[in-house]
């Protein structure tokens, strides 16, 4: 089902039938890099990942990340944006992640930009926040393209690895 639309993609929900696309993401250099490693390493896997995480974020919070259909390529999926509601924060979470191949070409500001317009106006949120690896420059970049600013350093999870959050208030 779609949630919006852009100039070049179609955003819409992550189903179990994204698997083969989810366990092909999860697996790229900057995910595994900037994200980490999650041990999605079969499509069983995949399919865990999307039970456990995108759909119980649909049923519980209303909103989560969504795949990034591109229209120009018989809406292939090229990625993931989307909003998290992570137990470690105090917020809501934008993240997005493309696959090597469409990075750089925009689809990042485009897809987010239309994001937080969805947290503003149909999820009513008054604030979204950002969370990432201090040396994933191009999400920094990305993060102030969108209006988020730098606030502080934290370290939210268990393997105590340092994080800038961003935020930005609607």
């Amino acid at each position: 089902m779609s949630i919006a639309t852009t100039e070049r993609l179609v955003i819409e929900a992550i189903t179990i039938a994204d698997a083969q696309f989810i366990l092909e993401l999860m697996n790229t250099p900057h995910w595994l890099a900037y994200i980490g490693d999650r041990n999605v390493k079969t499509l069983h896997h995949a399919e865990r990942a999307i039970k456990n995480t995108h759909l119980k974020s649909y049923r519980e919070n209303g909103f989560g990340f969504y795949k990034l259909l591109l229209k120009s390529e018989n809406l292939i999926p090229i990625g993931v944006c989307g909003l998290i509601k992570r137990e470690e924060l105090d917020g809501v979470d934008i993240g997005f992640a493309l696959l090597p191949e469409f990075e750089g070409k925009g689809f990042g500001f485009e897809s987010a930009t239309e994001i937080l317009k969805l947290a503003e106006n149909t999820f009513h949120l008054k604030e979204v926040i950002a969370i990432v690896s201090p040396e994933n420059s191009n999400s920094i970049k990305l993060l102030e393209k969108l209006g988020l600013s730098y606030q502080k350093k934290v370290t939210p999870f268990p393997d105590k690895k340092e994080l800038l959050l961003f935020s930005k208030r609607f």
